[in-house]
């Protein structure tokens, strides 16, 4: 008979009669005792097992997430080789995990160890999936959970399961330990830390099976600064005192404040993405009055180009790709989105009547969102990560490596989505021809979770699941959840998002990542910000006066000896390079001459451009999304070689200045004498006087008498091709 027969009689017959002349060990059961010891010698990591397709036809879920399958895979599949319960010690999953038999992945477990002995008492009683009434694993719990250290500190972290039956179990030896800011801290695989010698604030990460945990660890300075350092620095508002006060837990002081030609020039490009104009550099650097920044503030966010500026770093996180979508509806939803700021329509608002739209594809704007994201997965994360900050898109195929987040909570949050029902032309050939799409709402869909197959109740990340009352259009109940005062994530991910645009980076980083173990690098000033948007009912603009009126924000950009290391903590203002609208706007308006852009009207501004397709050899090379990409698009904001030779070199940019109506032929030609030509020059490129120097170096250009024009235009191609220019600082 074929031996495979008796091999499987031994397997049913074992878990009933044990080993002859041998006590019966406890009850072991895959998920609680052998998973851990899969994971915790690396068998089911990416880069072995877990990997696509999987290691010499052996396949295991990545990081455990589908025990049920891996089960599968161990004890039945390839015909159930893998075990042998008649001889334990004999199964192919020891030899190879021993390297009795040659493996590819080395030695992972050591004969007779205690994992060793666990595999082949479970292989003894028979392989259960469970143990009768096991409980299950709820969470972990992580020694130290915060701590502060000493440079160079060494400190072993013990990692404890906690059951659903109260009990505890110290599982450290199985945990995958995880410093992604090795600056602080690093930790081996064993959970050692290892403190850095940099002073801040640093996390572990620790993963057990499908639970995440982190240990925070803070690294003071060595030295720290009297209070009376910060009893004299400014305080304009909460975020002043709130910024100064975590300045004093890591011994740094904020820069000097910034002059006020760089504060004219950085609040102008941030709030309005345009240059000021000469006259209003001169009003405002000659203007005595205290309170003048205060009253600029005002002005800019009372400024038409406020909108236009805002609803483009907008309309790249919702605007798709018009192949994709369209053309109508990509242009009318970027006219919707301009027309809600230009109303400065709240935020929760907005977002309320983008998210739960419905309508035509030609007529409603906000519909275009639909149809980019098209089914209830895609809008799962995409409103997730926009929204709320958190990104779900691991989650959909697994537990998220460093995070809470399991497919449960994807597919929760997918079946906001479900009753959606949409009629007409759903993908189009020709973007020019294609036909409306008409988006509704219709009860009764259902979402089921792709491996279990269970029903998907709607539950937002980090919520409660959210009864849905009859007729009632799910993603209402949805944004109802999002604007409530006390919604963990969704005034909190806003201010963030603004926060950095003008830093340059956000209190959190990247700016839709909040994470356990991505922390907030002040947390306390965070919170107050969000409160404060929603006490002030989700005001964009009341966020940016807040911002724009602090001392943070008119900190110079120059370190001092205590700040010169920090990039993190906005000690100081870190230059940035304009955004490409900005930057071709910003040459226009100094050269005088406009670009043209396919269907908008002539003399339209870069910032005006309604999808990131239309022909810019500018705009591209200087980093516009690539709308081609799903959205969000990613802008790229680091300098590069080809940005700056395209600045040296360009055939427009020289085209622009040598016109006979370009602003520095005009000026060169008119009755202004040189040294008024010199200063409106400066004026104009950088919002400031030229110095002495520059001033003398400037005038030397210019010929006693001959072609002024010719000089004036060399003169603005150099200060265009300066750091100066490029970069917002």
């Amino acid at each position: 008979m074929n031996p495979f027969f008796w091999r499987l009689v031994a397997f049913l017959a074992l878990p009933v009669i044990g080993r002859a002349g041998e006590p019966a060990p406890a009850s072991l059961s895959f998920r609680n005792d052998i998973l851990p010891i899969l994971s915790g010698n690396g068998c089911n990591a990416g880069s072995c097992h877990a990997k696509q397709g999987g290691q010499n036809g052996f396949q295991l879920t990545i990081f455990g997430f589908d025990p049920a399958a891996d089960y599968l895979e161990i004890t039945r599949n390839a015909r159930g080789r893998r075990i042998f319960p008649a001889a334990p010690e004999q199964s192919l999953l020891l030899l190879k995990a021993t390297k009795r038999i040659d493996h590819e992945g080395g030695e992972r477990i050591k004969p007779g160890s205690h994992d060793y002995r666990i595999l082949v008492d479970w292989i003894r009683q028979g392989a259960p999936l469970e143990a009768p009434g096991e409980p299950s694993l709820q969470s972990i719990a992580v020694k130290p959970a915060r701590g502060s250290y000493r440079k160079g500190q060494r400190q072993p972290i013990e990692v404890t399961a906690l059951f659903s039956d109260g009990s505890k179990r110290v599982v450290t030896e199985y945990c995958e330990f995880q410093a992604p800011l090795k600056t602080f801290v690093d930790v081996s695989e064993e959970g050692m830390m290892q403190v850095g010698k940099t002073p801040g604030d640093g996390v572990v990460i620790v993963r057990y099976l499908d639970q995440v945990a982190v240990s925070r660890v803070a690294v003071p300075p060595d030295r720290t600064l009297p209070k009376s350092a910060y009893a004299s620095l400014p305080v304009h508002n909460e975020i002043d005192r709130l910024s100064w006060k975590r300045f004093a837990e890591l011994g740094i002081l904020p820069s000097k404040p910034c002059g006020d030609a760089e504060f004219l020039r950085r609040a102008s490009l941030d709030a309005t993405g345009r240059l000021p104009s000469p006259g209003r550099a001169r009003a405002f650097l000659a203007d005595p009055a205290k309170d003048k920044r205060q009253r600029l503030v005002d002005e800019l966010l009372a400024d038409a180009n406020w909108a236009d500026h805002w609803a483009t770093k907008w309309r790249d996180i919702t605007v798709g790709n018009t192949q994709r979508i369209g053309v109508k509806p990509v242009y009318l939803l970027d006219h919707w989105i301009r027309r809600k700021f230009q109303e400065n329509t709240p935020y929760d608002r907005f977002t309320r009547e983008l998210l739960t739209a419905q309508g035509s594809s030609h007529r409603d704007g906000p519909v275009a969102l639909f149809r980019d994201q098209r089914d209830p997965e895609m809008l799962s994360a995409y409103v997730s990560r926009i929204f709320l900050g958190v990104r779900l898109d691991c989650a959909k195929c697994h537990h998220h490596p460093s995070e809470k987040w399991s497919q449960d909570d994807y597919y929760q949050m997918a079946a906001f989505f479900n009753s959606l029902k949409s009629k007409g032309q759903n993908f189009i050939s020709a973007p020019i021809s294609g036909e409306p799409e008409e988006l509704w709402f219709e009860p009764g869909g259902k979402t089921s979770h792709p491996v279990t197959g269970a029903l998907m109740k709607a539950k937002p990340p980090g919520g409660s699941e959210l009864p849905i009352p009859e007729g009632t259009d799910p993603r209402a109940v949805l944004v109802d959840w999002m604007v409530r005062p006390d919604n963990p994530y969704f005034a909190r991910a806003v201010v963030n998002r603004i926060w950095g645009e003008f830093f340059g980076r956000g209190i959190v980083h990247p700016v839709d990542d909040f994470r356990e173990s991505n922390p907030s690098v002040n947390d306390e000033l965070l919170t107050w910000l969000a409160q404060d948007f929603v006490t002030h009912g989700f005001d964009l603009k009341h966020v940016m006066r807040r911002i724009l009126n602090s001392a943070l924000y008119q900190a110079g950009s120059l370190p001092n000896e205590t700040n010169v290391a920090d990039n993190t903590n906005f000690s100081r203002s870190l230059r940035r390079r304009l955004p490409a609208e900005v930057m071709l706007d910003a040459v226009c308006d100094v050269t005088g001459v406009r670009d043209s852009f396919d269907g908008l009207p002539l003399d339209s501004r870069a910032v005006r451009t309604w999808n990131n397709l239309l022909p810019s050899v500018f705009l591209t090379t200087f980093g516009r999304p690539d709308s081609s990409a799903d959205c969000p698009c990613e802008r790229m904001l680091s300098p590069t070689m080809t940005q700056a030779l395209h600045l040296l070199n360009s055939e427009a940019l020289v085209s622009k200045l040598a016109q006979s109506d370009s602003l520095p032929a005009k000026l060169a030609e008119g009755p202004m004498p040189t040294p008024v030509l010199v200063e409106e020059l400066y004026l104009r490129v950088f919002s400031r006087l030229p110095n002495p120097e520059e001033r003398t170096i400037a005038e030397k250009i210019f010929p006693a008498s001959g072609d002024r024009r010719k000089a004036a235009e060399d003169l603005t191609w150099a200060l265009l091709n300066s750091a100066e220019f490029v970069f917002n600082h």
